[in-house]
């Protein structure tokens, strides 16, 4: 049941960390991506699912990952709207004066907000839910990825061209590469 308490908590978290966040002066949006809203629409599912088929008792162990999961994976979601500062935004769209960031959690990884929700969620279906659900949430959730992240690319490319697809050829898109933070 602690779990259980840790995993709601943590999605408080994010939800006050996300409404509740400085926010920088507002900037005019520039232009809008379509289609990003079919990738919210299946992430919101993917998550929701999880939530529906309780799991008997997962055991201490799979709990004390699933909680520190949670905790990093908020974390994580927190640092980086504080990186995108005011081009955070739930959907694709590019606002005045927008720059590509590449620093932060963002040198790591191209979408690692995508990357740091997959965690959050996954942690709530090791506490909540049965493998199988897991599985269809995670394949939903990856197709919701995919949808957004191709509308957010095409935004991206059209605006910074070169610039966009060399950070595209040197940073992967949701799975960190350790072997590349390191100069071998």
């Amino acid at each position: 049941m602690l779990a259980v308490a840790c995993i709601v908590a943590a999605w408080m978290v994010l939800g006050m960390a996300t409404l509740f966040r400085r926010r920088p002066a507002p900037a005019r949006e520039t232009k809008r991506g379509p289609g990003w809203a079919w990738g919210g629409v299946l992430h919101t599912f993917s998550i929701a699912i999880l939530w529906v088929h309780p799991s008997p008792s997962p055991g201490v162990l799979r709990n004390a990952f699933a909680v520190a999961l949670a905790a990093a994976s908020v974390a994580a979601m927190v640092v980086c709207q504080r990186a995108l500062g005011r081009q955070f935004a739930y959907q694709a769209r590019l606002v005045e004066g927008h720059r590509l960031i590449t620093g932060g959690p963002y040198r790591y990884v191209r979408h690692p907000i995508y990357t740091a929700l997959s965690g959050l969620a996954l942690a709530t279906g090791l506490v909540l839910s049965r493998w199988p659900v897991i599985s269809i949430s995670a394949v939903l959730y990856v197709c919701g990825t995919a949808i957004r992240v191709r509308a957010e690319e095409r935004l991206l490319r059209a605006e910074f061209g070169p610039e966009f697809d060399e950070y595209a050829r040197r940073v992967p898109a949701f799975i960190p590469n350790p072997l590349r933070w390191c100069k071998l």
